[in-house]
């Protein structure tokens, strides 16, 4: 998978690539970024890439032209990308989400700064992804969190793939939230591991954790048993 980042600030991305599974993702060839500084394609003496809101406003706006200059350069050696713009505004990222993106072979993130795009850029793109209902200065933390989210599903890059099946939100655990884990020490300032996790009955192991784990959606993401039916 090739990931292309269009940002203002491709530095803020240095040690995160050098860093756990996105690093182990590269050496091991399942994944390659290439970043495309906006700057670059920035007009006049200063580079500028943003200008003042037509219709007044506070802030400045990204323009189109240059953002689309940026995407187009990114994708010369490859051609045309699924192309995400980062922004507020658009639908909440969900591990569904991350599973299809990570199936794509090539995918451009477009990230923000100053006070957002100006509204031609989104006919560029081909959907738009928001981490949730807070606004943060720009869309490279947002970019990383995808990147590691679609690297985490690529085959060969956790050391045991069978833990991506069990998490939150995984389709094979039905959307739901994860059950409580336990280690040792079996006993911790009056607090003990439940006894079924060490009767060594996987079948009452395992029911027992599928009720957790409803019990715990229901009381913390009830949103998430929605259309479910009764549980």
């Amino acid at each position: 998978m090739r990931i292309n980042v269009v940002s203002l600030f491709p530095e803020l991305f240095s040690p995160f690539i050098e860093t756990s599974f996105v690093k182990k993702a590269i050496v091991g060839g399942q994944l390659s970024v290439h970043f495309e500084p906006l700057r670059q394609h920035g007009l006049g003496k200063h580079l500028s890439v943003d200008d003042t809101p037509y219709g007044g406003g506070a802030g400045m706006v990204l323009r189109v032209d240059c953002v689309a200059s940026a995407i187009e350069a990114a994708e010369g050696e490859l051609g045309r990308s699924h192309r995400v713009l980062l922004t507020p505004q658009g639908a909440r990222f969900e591990q569904s989400r991350a599973a299809s993106l990570a199936s794509r072979p090539t995918v451009t993130l477009v990230c923000g700064r100053y006070e957002g795009f100006d509204e031609r850029v989104r006919s560029l793109v081909d959907e738009e992804i928001s981490l949730g209902d807070f606004v943060l200065a720009g869309g490279e933390i947002p970019a990383m969190a995808v990147i590691e989210c679609c690297v985490r599903l690529m085959p060969g890059v956790l050391g045991n793939e069978a833990s991506v099946d069990e998490e939150s939100f995984s389709e094979h655990g039905g959307g739901l939230l994860e059950y409580p884990q336990y280690t040792r020490p079996p006993s911790f300032r009056g607090m003990d591991v439940p006894e079924i996790l060490t009767s060594g009955d996987h079948g009452r192991i395992a029911a027992w954790r599928h009720e957790r784990a409803l019990e715990r959606t229901r009381e913390r993401r009830p949103d998430l048993l929605r259309g479910r039916g009764k549980p």
